[in-house]
């Protein structure tokens, strides 16, 4: 998993940009707002929450990568890390724009929207952009009999998700980049929603912001006190990974590959140190 991260670094450069966040956040500037019809929104629940609560520009569009670095920060403590850098650079290959992206552009499929989502259906199965609450079952419905999601819990999780999808969509792609980018997300959700040092969430606190894409303020949720940056959150992902025991690539593309422009044809990018997969 390292050496796949250090290569997409390495892929998409490094970027001098910082976040905005004093430490101190008015949260009457930020109350949760459902969107309008014309507001743009994506197949990312956190950005959709960032969005929601006026991190982001609530039109969902325009968004550059200090604004997207900065709204993660604000809204989550989630520092400006490698990682966050990369996947913000990453949306602005979902659009024509030469500095900036709507949210709604991130469902291109092979960039940043994948396969075997955790709350979407897969782009050929149909609807990838809107939350279903189907496919969010799996998630909902596990560590039962606790009131908590963890580490162990989100791993199964992410191997249900694959059986079942499997069965659906049996030409889903599912590389080791795939895998990398599902184990993020649900460190993401452990980590902002819940405690990046326990790897613990509260699952009516994910729950509301699954389903409702709202920061669940109401129900007792605080920004983290403690700031996530590469050191913790890479202990929990690694933690996602240790417990998900076996895996395979399945699907008819076996290597990890990137679309590298909205329009046109698939671009194949090798993102694995010493593959010789185009």
């Amino acid at each position: 998993m390292k050496n796949l991260l250090i290569s997409l670094i390495a892929l998409t450069g490094s970027i001098g940009v910082r976040g905005t966040n004093s430490g101190l956040i008015d949260w009457s500037a930020h109350q949760w707002q459902a969107p309008l019809l014309t507001d743009s929104r994506g197949p990312c629940p956190g950005l959709n929450t960032l969005a929601n609560h006026g991190f982001l520009p609530r039109s969902g569009r325009n968004i550059t990568i200090p604004i997207v670095l900065g709204a993660i920060q604000d809204g989550f403590n989630f520092q400006p890390t490698n990682l966050m850098r990369m996947v913000a650079k990453i949306g602005l290959l979902t659009t024509d724009n030469a500095d900036n992206f709507a949210l709604k552009e991130l469902a291109l499929h092979g960039t940043i929207e994948h396969d075997v989502s955790l709350s979407r259906n897969d782009l050929a199965i149909g609807d990838n952009i809107h939350f279903n609450e189907t496919v969010f079952a799996t998630l909902k419905n596990s560590n039962p009999g606790a009131d908590y999601y963890n580490t162990t819990s989100a791993a199964q999780v992410l191997v249900q998700r694959l059986a079942e999808d499997s069965l659906i969509n049996p030409n889903l792609t599912n590389t080791i980049k795939e895998l990398t980018v599902r184990i993020i997300e649900s460190g993401f959700y452990l980590s902002v929603i819940g405690n990046v040092t326990t790897g613990v969430a509260p699952k009516k606190f994910v729950q509301t912001f699954f389903e409702q894409e709202r920061l669940p303020l109401e129900e007792g949720w605080h920004r983290s006190e403690v700031p996530i940056d590469d050191d913790n959150f890479n202990n929990l992902t690694n933690a996602i990974g240790v417990a998900i025991t076996e895996w395979a690539p399945s699907g008819p593309i076996v290597c990890p590959w990137i679309r590298l422009q909205p329009e046109g044809e698939v671009s194949l990018v090798p993102i694995i140190e010493g593959t010789d997969h185009p």
